[in-house]
């Protein structure tokens, strides 16, 4: 039944037309599915719009973001485990296909300078997205509580998964989420940076949807980035740590909080002191989370702006538009289901494009094989140039 759904945020009578079945019956079963966080249902004045929600960060997540009676949660958990955390293929999917990705790592706050010597946007602020949070939801962290059925969870908090706006309005309605305010929500941010905790939410500027406290033992994108860091599975921040060989005294606290394995010990090769170690850090798997910064005893570690800024998309058409391209999909995202293709949603789609660098527009216009957007970009092209 949910296969047959528009991609696109849908009505009852949409979805009446989809099943072949009256509102009434449809609205009944909608609800029920929103029940169950298999749909998200937004209240529009008197007309409830459902959308589907992706499988991560989505189905997955929702189905264990409460402790509840009517599933065998611990049979789902293990289940769970199974697909992502020994097939893997889905998360290898999921992760390592194309440049940008599903996810980003938030700074942490509580380590940036004072001095102004890093800029940091708003958006790079968890912060920032709990305060402009239109609804804010909490519920169980979906990760530990499934890794606490395969008997593997560490003893990080659980009632910290953060979701905002829409998802957030309607996990609150159906029982996943409870709502709180803002300063309630910065003081679980608070929480899990004393648990040593990485934010990890949306990549995108605008309209974020989820924030993540994640541990590098139960998260699935950090346990992605921990195996595959080279490929880059998760968008990092635009910091990164530097270790002072004056300062550092070897004790390891750094390399036991990073949560990727990014940071290690070695020889100081020091002639006063040959068994004196400094921790040395691995740039091209480091999430840029400043945990180890927090952790650091002798301030031996501060944040640096990386050499190049990590590109984040505008909102979620922006990302899920690139993220097609880059898989080769593109046409899959348009074409596969016939409710999608409207005009509002091939303008968002064809103002992601002209907007984008001429070799993802040559690789959107090959996937799409049409020769107006062809023609479109080569007009836009011509003119940018004027």
């Amino acid at each position: 039944m949910v296969s047959l759904l528009p991609i696109k945020p849908f009505t009852r009578a949409k979805a009446a037309k989809a099943w072949k079945i009256s509102e009434k019956e449809a609205g009944k079963l909608l609800d029920r599915l929103a029940s169950r966080a298999i749909l998200l249902d937004i209240s529009r004045g008197d007309e409830s719009v459902y959308v589907l929600p992706p499988p991560m960060a989505g189905f997955f997540e929702f189905s264990m973001m409460r402790i509840r009676g009517d599933v065998d949660q611990k049979v789902l958990g293990q289940l769970f485990y199974q697909y992502m955390n020994v097939e893997e293929d889905f998360i290898k999917s999921l992760f390592l296909d194309g440049e940008t990705q599903l996810g980003r790592v938030f700074i942490n706050e509580t380590v940036l300078p004072s001095n102004n010597d890093v800029y940091v946007l708003p958006y790079e602020r968890a912060s920032e997205v709990i305060k402009s949070a239109e609804y804010i939801g909490v519920g169980t962290c979906y990760c530990r509580y499934k890794m606490m059925q395969a008997a593997t969870a560490c003893d990080a908090p659980l009632d910290i998964c953060m979701t905002f706006n829409s998802s957030a309005a309607s996990l609150i309605q159906s029982g996943f989420a409870r709502q709180v305010d803002a300063a309630e929500c910065l003081d679980l941010l608070d929480q899990a940076y004393e648990h040593d905790l990485v934010q990890f939410g949306e990549n995108v500027q605008n309209g974020v949807n989820f924030i993540c406290n994640c541990c590098g033992c139960c998260c699935e994108a950090l346990v992605a980035a921990r195996k595959f860091g080279f490929l880059k599975p998760v968008h990092t921040s635009n910091f990164l740590p530097r270790v002072s060989k004056e300062e550092c005294t070897g004790c390891g606290k750094c390399v036991n909080v990073c949560p990727v394995e990014a940071l290690s010990l070695v020889s100081a090769n020091d002639p006063n002191n040959k068994k004196r170690k400094i921790a040395v850090l691995n740039e091209d798997i480091c999430l840029g989370c400043g945990v180890c910064v927090r952790a650091c005893p002798t301030k031996a570690l501060d944040l640096v702006s990386r050499p190049e800024r990590v590109i984040t998309p505008v909102n979620s058409t922006h990302r899920v538009v690139m993220m097609a391209i880059e898989r080769g999909k593109l046409q899959n995202l348009i074409f596969d289901n016939h409710y999608h293709f409207s005009h509002r949603a091939m303008a968002s789609i064809l103002s992601v494009i002209l907007k984008l660098p001429p070799v993802k527009q040559i690789m959107a216009s090959e996937q799409m094989k049409s020769r107006y957007l062809t023609a479109l970009i080569e007009k836009y092209q011509k003119r940018q140039s004027q």
